[in-house]
C-alpha cells in the first residue's frame, strides 16, 4: 500500500467529508488518520489514506473533481527507523492572546531540533477579564540526542518573557 496525505480546503458545507470518504473507498483506499476543522467558515483538513500503488493516479484525479473543495495529494513517507528511539512530549500553552505566541514557542522547538507532530490552537473570549485567551496543545518529537531538561528550561524562560504558562509533559 502507498500512503498519501491529502490536504483539503473549501467553503464549509454538509457532505464534504462524506464526498472524500466515498472517493477514497471507491478507489480501494483506506482512511487512516485525519485532522479536520471548520475555521472562519472554511473547511480545512489533513487526511492520511492508504491505497494500492496502481490506484494512486485515479484516486488523485477523482479527488480533484469534488465541487468546491481543493484537494492536494502528497506522497507520504514510511516511518523512519530512527524515529523509533525518539520521545514525544506534549506542551500546553495558556495565556492572554497576543501576536507572536506561536512564533516564539515554535522557535524554541526548532532551536532544539524538535519536530511538531500535532498542534492545536484556539482563542476564546474571557468573560471575566475582557480579553482573549490563547490555548495551544503541541505534541513534538524529541530526538534521543536532545537534552529534554534544556528544552524545558528554554520554554520556562520564554513563558516568563511572553507571559504565558507552558506545561511540558512526557
Amino acid at each position: 500500500m502507498t500512503s498519501l496525505v491529502l490536504t483539503v480546503v473549501g467553503d464549509d458545507r454538509a457532505g464534504l467529508v462524506a464526498a472524500v470518504a466515498d472517493i477514497v473507498d471507491a478507489h480501494g483506499g483506506n482512511w487512516e488518520n485525519s485532522e479536520l476543522a471548520e475555521l472562519a467558515g472554511a473547511f480545512a483538513g489533513v487526511i492520511e489514506v492508504s491505497v494500492t500503488p496502481d490506484r494512486v493516479d485515479e484516486l488523485r484525479d477523482a479527488l480533484s473533481g469534488i465541487d468546491g473543495l481543493t484537494v492536494a495529494v502528497h506522497a507520504g513517507r514510511e516511518a523512519d527507523a530512527a524515529a523509533a528511539v525518539d520521545r514525544d512530549i506534549e506542551l500546553t500553552v495558556l495565556g492572554n492572546d497576543h501576536p507572536g505566541i506561536v512564533r516564539e514557542v515554535t522557535a524554541v522547538l526548532r532551536g532544539h531540533d524538535l519536530s511538531i507532530d500535532r498542534m492545536t490552537t484556539h482563542t476564546s473570549e474571557t468573560a471575566m477579564f475582557g480579553g482573549r485567551l490563547f490555548e495551544a496543545t503541541v505534541v513534538a518529537r524529541v530526538p534521543a540526542s536532545v537534552d529534554l531538561s534544556a528544552v524545558a528550561a528554554d520554554l520556562e524562560r520564554l513563558a516568563a518573557e511572553i507571559q504565558v504558562d507552558v506545561i511540558v509533559a512526557e
